[in-house]
């Protein structure tokens, strides 16, 4: 803590990092595998000023929304910078917009002045433009890129405002002196998953919180792997926390992050489940390709990991607890684990520096920690990696929250919780129909599945509400407590679990209630599924829509090249319904009722913008509206049975 700036807003802490870190690199761009181009704290701040100068001489007022459409480079948060710098409030989003929704979020938050990243994304512009009358200036990023009539280059509004501050213009720093820590620093619009996108309203206020409270401790000697969309939240949050201890943000992306990774060897990064499930299945795979020896070796490590890392979590008092236990069972069960701990330690420590590392190695073996978050991590990835050695602290959030709730730390890693709430944050559950808060409550016992109901957050990271929408702010936000929509519960470690979302929960029929996600991710660890979304909204019983795994199927024997060809033969049928049945039975923890009992094969993949969000989140709601005729099908064939 000692080693991060805190400030009032953001613009502040942009102009305290450069006085305090100087010639210190703040990012790096990458032109080779093994060349990054550095850009200092000082190179960064003085370019930002140029280009929050160039901004107001275009005409960008104070507290004015500045559109920022575009993906990970060094430009957007050079124009995120100058935006900040010149007073206005960015409206972010990434290329993967569609121009039903570029339209929708350029009209709703009024955006009059747009950064635009690439030369195709300028032309889509240029073509919407009838029906973008407020438009008035667009500014292409992307400088290896020629801008179209009537579109300006970033490189060319930073010269005129490098010009008008030598002159002696010093408007943005009078713009930085006037900004207050309720003022809007941007206005995201959600991904959609329940619906059009909703403008969520962050201030400052809201982003220096998260930066004093989010635990850790780095300094100026930290490289950062920047992967996940960085118009995301939770991304641009964890780039101000580096710049608040003089870090460096190296630039990646989701098609070199491998080689990345080995060559920055990064000490810390955001990450993602689904970056963790890809790599988790090139793990395997490569240990499947190797020689029999090498299986076998990793086999031994791995068991040896396993028991070494769960004794340690059981001594540590740091094992999930669901359940509250008995101080005797405890006492029993204490003698065993540091037993067990003593004979596997002189082991473990053998195989895991022979074995264990090399695998380390494959992520840089600098990584102290990354944070997941966007979306639960699965259990069994959850404990792979973490018994592999590779700290995977997962956290939990969402946009209103800016977006960290809470997540775990080095010294309080509790697999399969995503951890306390960070200081400053209350937490409640509350009943998910009736509202009764469950936790805290005197009279009912503490924590536990007893306790299972919607998560309600307050604290200094909470939104400022929606943008025009009074109704919905209203409903979310209530007596100064944000109703997240999520399920969970208060472990006995004092750890949130996420159990699912209310919203998506389907209700059968018969009455019971079933959460989808859990379901959804054990069927996905399945090599022959790639996505599936589960349905039976009033149904009698659960289907699933499923999108089988090409590649796997190609490598198992099928010779099909396309999904439409794997889609068509009898055999992937019966492939896809043993998996379901043997991954989700009675005997696996799962109920009758959570049974899935008929499914259809898509015959195209879950594409990012169009049913999934930029981190992998399905949108039900697109699914659902995409393939109703398979719906339809599934189960006027079902009843006609």
């Amino acid at each position: 803590m000692r080693h991060r700036i805190i400030s009032e807003n953001l613009a502040l802490l942009y102009q305290g990092a450069a006085e305090k870190f100087g010639a210190l690199p703040a990012f790096a761009i990458r032109e080779s595998p093994l060349q990054w181009k550095p850009v200092s704290y000082n190179e960064l701040y003085q370019k930002g000023l140029d280009l929050a100068t160039g901004l107001i001489d275009l005409g960008v007022q104070a507290r004015e929304h500045v559109g920022l459409f575009g993906d990970n480079r060094f430009e957007w948060i050079l124009a995120d910078f100058g935006v900040q710098l010149c007073g206005a409030a960015d409206v972010p989003r990434g290329r993967d917009v569609s121009d039903n929704e570029f339209c929708y979020i350029i009209d709703h938050a009024s955006i009059k002045v747009l950064f635009v990243e690439t030369h195709e994304f300028q032309e889509r512009i240029i073509s919407l433009k009838d029906k973008l009358p407020a438009l008035r200036e667009i500014i292409l990023l992307d400088s290896n890129a020629s801008p179209l009539e009537g579109v300006r280059k970033l490189k060319d509004v930073c010269e005129q405002g490098a010009k008008l501050r030598e002159q002696g213009d010093r408007r943005a720093e009078q713009r930085i002196a006037g900004i207050k820590p309720d003022d809007l620093f941007t206005l995201i619009y959600t991904s959609g998953t329940t619906g059009h996108p909703k403008g969520v309203m962050l201030t400052h206020s809201n982003m220096i919180s998260q930066i004093r409270n989010i635990p850790g401790c780095h300094n100026m000697n930290d490289r950062l792997l920047s992967v996940l969309p960085i118009w995301h939240i939770f991304e641009r949050v964890i780039e101000m926390y580096t710049i608040s201890f003089g870090g460096c943000t190296y630039y990646s992306s989701i098609q070199t992050i491998g080689e990345d990774m080995r060559n920055v060897e990064p000490t810390f990064m955001a990450s993602a489940p689904r970056l963790w499930e890809k790599l988790h299945e090139k793990i395997l795979k490569g240990v499947k390709a190797s020689h029999p020896v090498r299986q076998i070796l990793f086999h031994i490590a791995y068991f040896l990991s396993r028991q070494y890392n769960a004794s340690t979590y059981f001594i540590t008092n740091k094992n999930l607890k669901l359940k509250q236990q008995a101080w005797w069972k405890r006492f029993i069960l204490l003698p065993f684990h540091l037993v067990r701990w003593t004979i596997v330690l002189p082991w473990y420590g053998f195989f895991n520096a022979a074995v264990l590392e090399r695998i380390r190695l494959g992520v840089g073996g600098s990584l102290v920690a990354t944070i997941s978050g966007g979306g639960a991590l699965p259990i069994h990835i959850d404990r792979f990696f973490n018994y592999m050695g590779i700290p995977v602290l997962e956290g939990y959030g969402m946009t209103e929250t800016s977006p960290v709730i809470s997540v775990r730390s080095i010294d309080n890693l509790v697999v399969g919780t995503v951890g306390p709430p960070i200081p400053e944050t209350e937490i409640r559950i509350a009943h998910p129909e009736t509202g009764e808060i469950l936790y805290p409550n005197k009279n009912l016992p503490y924590g536990g599945m007893s306790q299972r109901g919607e998560i309600l957050v307050r604290g200094p990271q909470v939104m400022k509400g929606y943008y025009r929408e009074k109704e919905l702010t209203s409903i979310t936000l209530r007596d100064g407590w944000l109703h997240t929509g999520d399920l969970g519960i208060i472990t006995y470690n004092n750890c949130l679990k996420i159990l699912g979302r209310c919203k998506a929960t389907i209700v059968l029929s018969s009455g019971e209630n079933v959460e989808p996600e859990p379901i959804e991710m054990r069927l996905q660890q399945s090599q022959f599924i790639d996505h599936c979304m589960l349905v039976g909204q009033d149904k009698k019983y659960l289907g699933a829509l499923i999108v089988p795994a090409l590649t796997e199927f190609n490598q198992a024997g099928f010779s099909e090249k396309t999904l439409e060809e794997l889609a068509a033969n009898p055999e992937t049928y019966k492939v896809i319904r043993n998996e379901i049945h043997r991954m989700t039975s009675v005997s696996n923890g799962f109920k009758r009722y959570e049974q899935v009992r008929d499914f259809r094969l898509l015959t195209r993949n879950f594409d990012i913008g169009k049913e999934l969000t930029n981190l992998y989140k399905i949108k039900r709601h697109e699914v659902e509206n995409r393939f109703n005729n398979i719906i339809g099908d599934l189960y006027s064939q079902k009843s006609k049975k």
